[in-house]
């Protein structure tokens, strides 16, 4: 079933309300105390510090309440304290909130592992192995892939985000701040062209022809029978959201198979209901050799995995892959009822109605504000609930990454928490629970768009 407000009890009231001393005195209180003791590399995008949080609201400190539109960066799509996720944390945790699995094993680990062979696309025999971040599932991907093939080479794309860790941060495009000055970064990494509709060069450009671009590059710069793996965002993430065109997937996943190529897909962001399907790929019928999955996983608990075709993860040693905490059972416990509230709920379905409201007012707004000679609205794009708004100097496209701030600040004033992303800086990201009710989404959308049209 699709999920409605009236299936879905909250805890807290679903409206937003933000109290004139905004940022209040605990919030700034706390910033204080941050300064003198976290490190100033962690940058935190909102001036306030959470109290409590519940479906598509936040609470902070001194008493606002905040329209969430972020989910943490696509992490409680099922809400940020979903009951049956709340309530499985609490009988975990009661029993052992550790043992190792690589040490003393336990059910929950095998239970994960059977719903996620389960719910990623194909029928093939599959094994999972359980982390703690997307970044680490990343690694234990390529690692994977290496050892499988005997190769080295991995291709990466434009506007790729795959982690802070060193190999991912080759993997990852973007310079600032991921990269600058965090190098050497780890070798046998490279970068091909990214279908990107909105900004082609050849409008034209059809997802096969795209996908050709790309692989006529690999094979003059590297050569097919070198590459290991193939690692993509089937909707890159802080890249910009970006939708490639349609053809363009199916296209580099047949050829890596025809050479003997492993194909990762980084559902990281865009996995667990996000886009109006299980997975991502699913929308064109990908089946990926090995997926990375995390954020969405766990109702909010640090949880990820790698999940992908039996031979290669079975190729692994015994004792290759692991880590201290990975598939630990208080994370492993909220996984199994997140995806249990997931089915019931049908948010899958509930992400497709998000993508249906939100696209056809941010289109209306888009077509108001050329029409008033202020097109800065460059593209609407995205799948389910994973929407992004690409702005741009009127007139061009040309980024423009001074409005994109001042519109998260105007929202953020009247209760509203967007987040920003892009290569340029001039992308805002609608990620909001999938759980949130409709009046609630309007409501925040309403903000957007006044902010958009106050500041344009």
């Amino acid at each position: 079933m699709t999920a409605t407000a009236s299936d879905i009890t909250f805890r807290l009231e679903q409206k937003r309300r933000i109290q004139a001393d905004f940022p209040g005195p605990k919030s700034l209180a706390l910033a204080e105390r941050r300064k003198a003791v976290v490190a100033a590399g962690v940058a935190s995008g909102v001036p306030v510090y959470v109290a409590d949080a519940d479906g598509g609201i936040i609470h902070d400190v001194d008493g606002n309440s905040f329209i969430d539109l972020g989910s943490g960066i696509a992490v409680t799509s099922v809400g940020a304290s979903d009951p049956a996720v709340v309530g499985a944390v609490k009988e975990a945790v009661e029993h052992f909130t550790h043992t190792c699995f690589m040490v003393t094993p336990y059910e929950g680990y095998v239970a994960v592992a059977e719903q996620l062979n389960r719910l990623t696309p194909g029928d093939h025999e599959k094994r999972t192995v359980l982390f703690n971040s997307g970044a680490e599932a990343v690694e234990n991907a390529v690692k994977v892939a290496r050892l499988a093939t005997g190769r080295d080479a991995v291709v990466a794309f434009d506007h790729a985000y795959h982690g802070r860790t060193n190999l991912t941060m080759a993997l990852t495009a973007k310079a600032m701040p991921y990269k600058t000055n965090f190098g050497p970064f780890a070798p046998e990494v490279y970068r091909m062209p990214m279908s990107y509709p909105y900004r082609e060069e050849n409008p034209e450009i059809t997802g096969a022809e795209a996908a050709k671009r790309a692989i006529t590059m690999i094979e003059k710069q590297i050569g097919g029978d070198q590459v290991a793996a193939i690692i993509i965002e089937p909707i890159q993430g802080e890249g910009g959201f970006i939708v490639p065109a349609e053809g363009f997937l199916p296209a580099l996943a047949e050829w890596a198979k025809e050479k003997g190529i492993v194909f990762i897909a980084d559902e990281v962001q865009s996995g667990f209901c996000r886009t109006g399907e299980w997975f991502a790929v699913n929308h064109e019928g990908v089946i990926p050799d090995i997926m990375t999955l995390a954020k969405g996983i766990a109702g909010g608990m640090p949880l990820s995995a790698i999940t992908g075709r039996a031979d290669l993860l079975d190729a692994v040693h015994p004792g290759g892959l692991g880590g201290t905490y990975g598939g630990n059972p208080v994370a492993c416990a909220a996984a199994l009822a997140s995806i249990g509230s997931m089915e019931e709920y049908g948010l899958a379905g509930r992400a497709r109605h998000i993508e249906a409201v939100a696209t056809t007012r941010l289109h209306e707004l888009q077509s108001e504000l050329a029409g008033a000679g202020s097109a800065v609205i460059g593209d609407v794009r995205g799948r389910g609930a994973m929407l992004a708004i690409e702005l741009v100097q009127a007139g061009s496209k040309e980024p423009n990454p001074e409005l994109t701030k001042s519109v998260a600040a105007a929202c953020l004033k009247e209760g509203v928490i967007i987040l920003t992303c892009g290569t340029y800086g001039n992308v805002i990201r609608l990620l909001p629970p999938l759980v949130i009710t409709d009046e609630l989404l309007n409501d925040g959308l309403d903000v957007l768009a006044a902010a958009i049209k106050a500041n344009a």
